[in-house]
């Protein structure tokens, strides 16, 4: 699996016009090699060219790792001495003959530290942004990637089942955040979980990134739980809103709003439609309620190694979906002060259509 995306790289590097593509820690490093490494002060860089076996600059207590992978990659170890380090990126960089070519990287992954690195190593390369040419492989899953989805899914919807019933009234939010974590890992998560819960209540939830606090539930809240479980390295990302006792009438109203704007999102969903028109469609229906001002965020956002990654469902991106493409849609409607809806689930693009990975009850549920 791995020598076949790493032929793939190659040749879209190729096309690209890239010479080299060097890759720190993180989804890209683990999507080509399958190796994990921790992001620290003792840098790891894999650099992969067209004509040589990928490269990997790594400290020596982590070269085992290197050592032991199915894939033919030459490590260069460093030790403690920080100029042995400055020498491994010489070395490999001299190896591949990366002076005046051209390098990519991944700019939101790639720090200051392994870029200076890069640049003192060859100071007559030309280090551009490779993210477009790596985002072109991930952003189709694979059976097996679409499976660990599924799992995710799977994993994140028993999680809330348990959590459910041990919802009481002043329960604060970072009460339920931590037993939703802990019912997370018992239904088969790994513990690195895509994010830690958003749990937001009463006014905190018109804050759609809230972090739990202190607060505690109160009769007449809104509710916003939004959970992910993580499987083999691949994510899941959930929201559904409840009520705490009896909620007004507008926030009730609201919450229809924003399960049909869900569902037509999602009912707009098949190969060859552009991201920006599922972002249309679920807005439409906020809009035509008169709560356009009040949804503040794109429609959804790619799933899968990352719980943020292409494609994005928002305004302006034109590009088209196809079939194995994974991506939430999340549409909701924040009243500041008084509190917010958002209904998320995790779509998978089909042949025909779009298949919702996720089916958790999305009418709105009365705790206590």
């Amino acid at each position: 699996m791995y020598r076949e995306r790493l032929t793939r790289l190659i040749q879209a590097m190729k096309a690209a016009e890239l010479d080299a593509m060097a890759l720190n820690p993180g989804p890209s490093l683990f999507y080509l090699t399958g190796l994990s490494f921790h992001l620290m002060e003792r840098p790891v860089v894999c650099i992969i060219t067209p004509d040589e076996k990928p490269l990997l600059i790594l400290p020596e207590l982590e070269r085992s790792k290197a050592d032991a992978s199915d894939l033919d990659i030459k490590p260069i170890s460093y030790g403690e001495d920080e100029s042995s380090r400055t020498q491994a990126f010489k070395k490999s960089t001299t190896l591949l003959r990366l002076n005046n070519r051209r390098i990519g990287i991944e700019p939101l992954r790639l720090r200051v530290l392994e870029l200076r690195l890069l640049e003192t190593a060859a100071p007559k390369a030309s280090i551009t942004p490779g993210d477009a040419v790596l985002s072109s492989l991930r952003i189709v899953k694979d059976e097996a990637e679409m499976s660990a989805i599924r799992r995710a899914v799977t994993i994140a919807e028993h999680a809330l089942k348990a959590t459910l019933p041990l919802i009481r009234l002043k329960m604060t939010e970072l009460e339920l955040a931590s037993e939703l974590t802990l019912q997370l890992l018992r239904a088969g998560s790994q513990p690195d979980m895509p994010f830690s819960p958003i749990v937001a209540s009463g006014p905190n939830s018109a804050l759609p990134h809230a972090t739990p606090t202190e607060r505690a539930l109160k009769p007449g809240d809104l509710l916003i739980l939004d959970w992910g479980a993580t499987v083999d390295g691949y994510i899941s990302d959930i929201t559904r809103t409840f009520a705490i006792g009896e909620i007004d009438a507008e926030l009730a109203d609201v919450h229809q709003i924003v399960q049909q704007a869900n569902a037509t999102g999602r009912e707009a969903i098949r190969p060859g439609v552009t991201c920006q028109d599922i972002d249309r469609a679920a807005r439409a229906v906020i809009e035509a309620a008169g709560y356009g001002q009040h949804f503040i965020h794109r429609t959804g956002h790619g799933i899968g190694l990352e719980g943020h990654e292409p494609p994005y469902i928002r305004e302006g991106n034109t590009q088209s979906l196809a079939p194995g493409m994974t991506f939430t849609v999340e549409p909701g409607i924040y009243l500041h002060g008084r509190g917010g809806v958002r209904v998320e689930d995790d779509l998978i693009v089909t042949s025909t259509g779009g298949e919702s990975l996720s089916t958790y009850n999305r009418e709105i549920e009365v705790i206590g």
